[in-house]
């Protein structure tokens, strides 16, 4: 049925972040079962459960991720890219675009 199951070797942590909170499972035993070309990863172990730590930004409202995205998407600098996100309504494909038709 072109199934197969490999255990990963060396994972240290899986970190799951939700919108407010991030379930970090140590020493977590992974496995990565391959069916029909879709892989799936079973994740074993006890989480510690924490609230979500953001990142602040030097605007309030463009989260860090997305300034990140455009950065290594286009090249440009933080505040270029901070710049475009503003224009284009905090959108980062929007963004992205902008810049590079610019």
């Amino acid at each position: 049925m072109g199934i197969s199951q490999e255990e990963m070797q060396g994972v240290e942590e899986v970190v799951i972040r939700t919108a407010d909170k991030e379930y970090v499972i140590k020493e977590a035993a992974v496995t990565c079962v391959t069916m029909q070309g879709q892989k799936t990863y079973q994740v074993v172990g006890d989480p510690e459960i924490r609230p979500r730590q953001l990142v602040k930004t030097e605007e309030p409202g463009v989260p860090e991720e997305d300034v990140q995205l455009v950065m290594s998407q286009t090249g440009v600098s933080k505040e270029k890219a901070m710049q475009a996100l503003k224009d284009c309504d905090g959108q980062p494909a929007e963004a992205i675009l902008k810049i590079m038709s610019g």
